[in-house]
């Protein structure tokens, strides 16, 4: 059963390590790869479910602070394994009947480092603690960035020059715990990671998964396929989210910006939830049930 699979603890490194081999365990068709390291040598996973042959792509956890959304997608990951070992519907989806020809990738945490960071403070740092202290102001629950405080989601190449001119306008001149988006495009492990991947696997679409706002962006500029609008609109009616376009320090830089612009190929930002970040773990059940349909769609789109 769906439910027997419950994540009961913030997905911190140790934690994640343990439900993928509790997954891998009962799903021996669910293949799990690290695709490298982040900028402190923790792991970052992919997860491969079904063809290799443009599946889809989900990705998690790209500010720390957004770590619930490491846990949807495992949580999600779970599910649906689960309804193809079984032959369960998912949503009322028969994702069994559904699947063949189609592929999933998940990469659940991009951002490993500043996850650890965000949940069990600076010492999570190591030999950058004394840093991230201070850059955090003694607050490192509300960090965003990684180890070295570059800001993932400003890190891509997509409008990146403008961004920094962006961000030095508004005050934000080097490293911190948020919007800063490093020297040059691409300049930390775990954004390079990201684009070695999408470069070496043809995604048929890109869903990057942020919190909080149940807010759907899926236009950058004259690169965005038309068809990204449908299914932009299908995400929105199946989650009861908005579909908006991003202003300011949101509009260059992110990762669904250079997956656009970089393939011509549908690519998307989903804000789960609602509230003040760190969302609660206790957010989880809701997010699932209200999600689940769309990220079943999204899956098989």
């Amino acid at each position: 059963m769906m439910d027997e699979f419950q994540i009961t603890a913030p997905p911190d490194t140790c934690t994640v390590r343990a439900l993928l081999e509790e997954l891998q365990t009962r799903y021996p068709f669910l293949t799990v790869r690290t695709l490298g390291h982040s900028v402190l040598g923790r792991p970052i996973y992919a997860l491969y479910l079904g063809e290799e042959h443009e599946p889809v792509l989900f990705a998690g956890a790209f500010h720390g602070m957004e770590w619930l959304t490491c846990a949807l997608l495992l949580q999600f990951t779970a599910d649906l394994c689960c309804a193809l070992d079984t032959g369960g519907e998912l949503a009322g989806i028969d994702v069994r009947r559904a699947w063949p020809g189609r592929g999933l990738v998940i990469v659940p945490c991009v951002n490993p480092d500043g996850v650890e960071i965000a949940l069990h403070g600076a010492g999570a740092a190591l030999h950058l603690q004394e840093s991230v202290w201070q850059l955090s102001g003694g607050n490192p629950a509300r960090w965003q960035a990684n180890a070295h405080g570059v800001d993932l989601n400003h890190n891509f190449d997509a409008g990146w020059h403008t961004l920094r001119q962006m961000e030095q306008e508004a005050g934000i001149t080097g490293p911190g715990p948020t919007r800063f988006g490093g020297t040059a495009p691409e300049s930390e492990p775990e954004t390079r990671l990201l684009t070695a991947l999408c470069r070496s696997v043809p995604f048929r679409h890109a869903v990057a998964f942020h919190s909080q706002g149940e807010e759907i962006y899926g236009y950058y500029g004259a690169s965005t396929p038309k068809k990204s609008a449908l299914m932009a609109r299908i995400l929105a009616l199946t989650s009861g989210y908005r579909v908006m376009e991003p202003e300011g320090l949101a509009a260059h830089g992110g990762f669904k910006d250079w997956f656009i612009r970089a393939f011509q190929r549908p690519g998307f930002t989903i804000e789960v939830g609602r509230g003040c970040n760190p969302l609660p773990l206790s957010d989880l059940p809701a997010l699932r049930m209200r999600l689940r349909e769309m990220m079943t769609l999204a899956a098989l789109m």
